[in-house]
């Protein structure tokens, strides 16, 4: 099921909620007129209030939940950005030949980064991607390793930054991973269409239809589930994580 999450994109799934709810809401409208309760005094207020209240509460929860998760991905983004940096300059204090082919590589690095955070990666290509990386981090370590034996007089500098920097990959890869659970995703439409249903009864009950004002409602509802999802999909959503800090350090390297 989180497959099914991740792979949708949120305009997909704020669409199919939105012809839900539609349908919801019919459906409580002609039952409310088939059972003949037309013209009674607003039944079901109470119940329907604390429908729209839990509906509020759910709403609240999860865009905190998925607007933290994208917060973390950007510090986690910014962290990296740093980690490479501090490394970079150590690097830059080694004596020939290392100094240039470490300095090559690390550059070699933080474009790869680059170019995987802008451009979204297949779940298919995700491991060759994260192999690569891999590759690139063993030549790092057998340059820092060729460093160290060569007694150069920043080798705790050299290997502290190096630890960091696939430290911070890590948790850049750990923060990527995580989405909402699927299970809040399900309890929130699930919670919508409830609420929408007892709407749609409610003013068929009372013989009071308001189309313009369900349409916006609804309109207004799957909007924000639109955007807790986009957040909650950080490789192929509309609201990214900015690359600014990479971009400038990458910069910085060439010149």
């Amino acid at each position: 099921m989180s497959d099914v999450f991740a792979q949708w994109s949120a305009w997909t799934t704020a669409a199919l909620l939105a012809a839900l709810l539609l349908a919801g809401w019919s459906v409580g409208w002609w039952s409310a007129r088939r059972a003949g309760a037309a013209g009674s005094d607003e039944p079901g207020t109470k119940l329907n209030d604390a429908s729209l209240a839990i509906l509020g509460l759910l709403l609240a929860f999860t865009f905190s939940l998925s607007l933290g998760k994208h917060d973390q991905r950007r510090l986690s983004a910014v962290a990296d950005s740093n980690s490479i940096g501090d490394f970079y300059t150590c690097a830059s204090l080694l004596k020939e030949p290392v100094r240039e082919k470490l300095q090559n590589v690390i550059r070699a690095y933080a474009e790869s980064r680059l170019n995987a955070a802008r451009a979204p990666i297949p779940e298919s290509d995700l491991d060759t991607k994260l192999a690569e990386m891999q590759k690139m981090h063993d030549r790092m370590q057998a340059l820092v390793g060729e460093a160290v034996d060569a007694a150069t007089p920043i080798a705790n500098p050299l290997v502290n930054t190096f630890n960091n920097l696939t430290s911070n990959h890590a948790s850049r890869l750990a923060a990527a991973r995580d989405r909402l659970p699927p299970s809040i995703v399900l309890l929130l439409s699930l919670s919508a269409v409830i609420a929408v249903v007892l709407v749609g009864w409610q003013q068929g009950a009372t013989g009071k239809t308001h189309p313009a004002a369900t349409i916006a409602f609804v309109g207004l509802l799957c909007m924000i589930v639109w955007v807790t999802l986009d957040l909650n999909q950080p490789q192929q959503g509309l609201i990214r994580v900015s690359q600014e800090p990479l971009e400038r350090l990458l910069r910085g390297m060439q010149k």
